[in-house]
């Protein structure tokens, strides 16, 4: 999903900014949320050393391109988007273009070649390589791994309100099909205590809420010294005064357990959602997929999450048409999906990604019985969403405001459902509790039902 400029939250990060330079920057993001909060670092930082930013590439003294390569259509826009730079790059050759995100990693000089006019390439994190492009960097007083994963969106929903934090980096698994722990490296966990100081700085500027990021985030801690877990970093981040809510994705089915499921159900500010992939519902499949584990052990994690959090929502992805997948096991998963009943699924085709293991494989299904089976899965899906939907008709929910949407507020409900209400008042913020009158498969209509907080 392509995203605009990435704004810090508050004009200054730390107590000694560096007073504006009069030059601008625009960035560009694609891919998962672990980008996101990357680019906020980055924005971050160049406002800290005096750069204003800007939404178009043109007035920018600096344009940084941050990077997907979870599906090669993801990595074909970001290289037309590269390409479209060059005419920009003749015309002001003084403006540097820099590239970072899962693109770059061990492609240095393959890039080099491939796009001459880009200025830098840094790996993803790698944030003090900015100082290549931007000098002030190396003045700010402060460290930067003390500037917080800002996460604010002009011209979105999102607000300022929320912060998406990474806790963990990288990935030991190696899914046949997953390009990411070739380009984001092996876990690595952030400090625990650098984790509480960081939630401690946003929430003291204003945020209410928090996710937690990684692409395994519940196998947080392991490579720490003193091996704390997820489950101990949500009772740390809970304790803070003034967080409203805490979240977490994307989770490992593997790592999902009991002690994180408890914390979940005891600590008020953890909301009841749980983003657990399953990827394919025959076993086989996640065999071949080395996923690491079974269809069964999947379910009864979302059932142990039930029985302990009955409001509990849930949110899965799904991969159709994997290499050798027959019909049989393709309704092995449709089987599960109407059994488990999600609130939402995250619905994808396979395609082969160059550098894993499933692209050496035949892609044996043929692309109209891949399209057939994902208009299967969507028809289900919707189906089950418009029955949990019905279900809500009248029940009233907590909304955190994320701002304005078509005229009307919109927000979340602690179990990530989009409730959409109308009001006078300026509510960004501020959490309001919304009475369901009117329903649809995604998204809740309502009104206001107290005041708000």
């Amino acid at each position: 999903m392509l995203k605009p400029p990435v704004i810090p939250l508050r004009q200054a990060a730390s107590p000694n900014p560096l007073p504006p330079n009069g030059k601008h920057f625009h960035l560009w993001t694609i891919g998962c949320q672990m980008n996101e909060a990357d680019s906020a670092k980055i924005a971050a930082t160049l406002q800290e050393a005096g750069y204003t930013a800007t939404t178009d590439e043109r007035d920018a003294d600096i344009v940084v391109l941050n990077s997907c390569v979870v599906r090669q259509a993801a990595e074909d826009k970001v290289s037309g988007k590269l390409n479209s730079l060059i005419r920009l790059k003749r015309e002001r050759p003084e403006v540097s273009v820099v590239l970072t995100g899962c693109m770059v990693t061990n492609q240095h000089d393959r890039l080099r070649e491939r796009f001459p006019h880009v200025d830098l390439f840094f790996d993803p994190s790698d944030f003090a390589q900015l100082e290549k492009v931007a000098p002030e960097v190396s003045n700010l007083s402060d460290d930067l791994a003390e500037l917080p994963h800002y996460y604010a969106d002009p011209g979105t929903s999102t607000s300022s309100t929320s912060a998406f934090i990474p806790i963990i980096y990288g990935c030991n698994f190696l899914c046949s099909y997953c390009i990411v722990p070739y380009r984001r490296g092996k876990e690595r966990s952030r400090p625990l205590a650098e984790i509480v100081a960081e939630v401690e700085r946003l929430v003291a500027g204003g945020v209410r809420e928090v996710t937690l990021l990684g692409q395994t985030v519940n196998a947080y801690g392991h490579d720490l010294a003193d091996n704390p877990g997820l489950a101990d970093l949500l009772r740390a981040v809970d304790a803070i005064p003034g967080l409203a809510r805490l979240r977490f994705l994307t989770s490992h089915p593997k790592y999902m357990s009991d002690e994180i499921i408890e914390a979940m159900a005891d600590l008020p500010s953890v909301c009841e959602h749980m983003n657990l992939p399953v990827q394919a519902g025959d076993n086989d499949v996640l065999r071949r997929m080395r996923r690491t584990y079974t269809r069964d052990y999947w379910f009864d994690r979302i059932q142990f999450a039930r029985e302990r959090m009955p409001d509990a929502t849930i949110a899965t992805d799904i991969i159709v048409g994997f290499p050798g997948e027959t019909e049989t096991e393709f309704l092995q998963t449709l089987e599960l999906l109407e059994r488990t009943r999600c609130d939402k699924v995250h619905l994808a085709m396979y395609s082969p990604r160059p550098g894993t293991l499933s692209a050496r494989w035949e892609d044996d299904v043929p692309s109209a019985e891949k399209h057939r089976r994902h208009r299967e899965l969507e028809k289900l899906q919707e189906r089950i969403q418009t029955e949990i939907s019905s279900e809500r008709l009248g029940k009233t929910y907590e909304v955190l405001v994320e701002g304005r949407s078509k005229g009307r507020w919109t927000g979340r409900t602690r179990g990530n459902t989009l409730l959409h209400f109308e009001d006078d008042r300026e509510l960004t913020g501020k959490l309001v509790d919304v009475m369901v009158t009117r329903t649809s498969p995604w998204f809740l209509i309502g009104e206001v039902a107290s005041p708000p907080r």
